[in-house]
């Protein structure tokens, strides 16, 4: 069975052509490991919230764009195995491929696909 992992971060705007750059090298080291797609999506109706909202949950300041990241994979098997190579991997280190965003506030996780139309 497939598994996804999803990420979101605020960017600052100012950075949006680095993330990228950034995005296009991580994504490249998990395909390489077994990833079959990753997607990256920028921010562009993204709300402010009362309660709970995007914003709010990876503490996005006022020139920053939240960023919504999902990568694909053939089955949890694959994406563990891969998952500790791809964080070895000197490409993948902050000297080689700097974060353009304060990882700190970055939201994280691994899920089963459950219904896909």
């Amino acid at each position: 069975m497939s598994y996804i992992d999803a990420f979101a971060v605020a960017v600052p705007t100012e950075n949006k052509a680095l993330y990228i750059e950034h995005a296009k090298l991580a994504g490249d080291i998990f395909k390489e490991y077994g990833a079959t797609k990753i997607l990256e999506a920028w921010g562009d109706d993204v709300p402010e919230g009362e309660v709970t909202s995007f914003p709010m949950a990876v503490k996005a300041k006022e020139n920053e764009t939240v960023v919504f990241s999902i990568a694909f994979w053939p089955s949890k098997e694959v994406r563990d195995t891969a998952w500790k190579k791809v964080m070895e991997d000197p490409r993948m280190q902050e000297n080689e491929n700097p974060m353009p965003f304060d990882g700190k506030p970055l939201i994280y996780g691994g899920f089963v696909p459950m219904l896909e139309l």
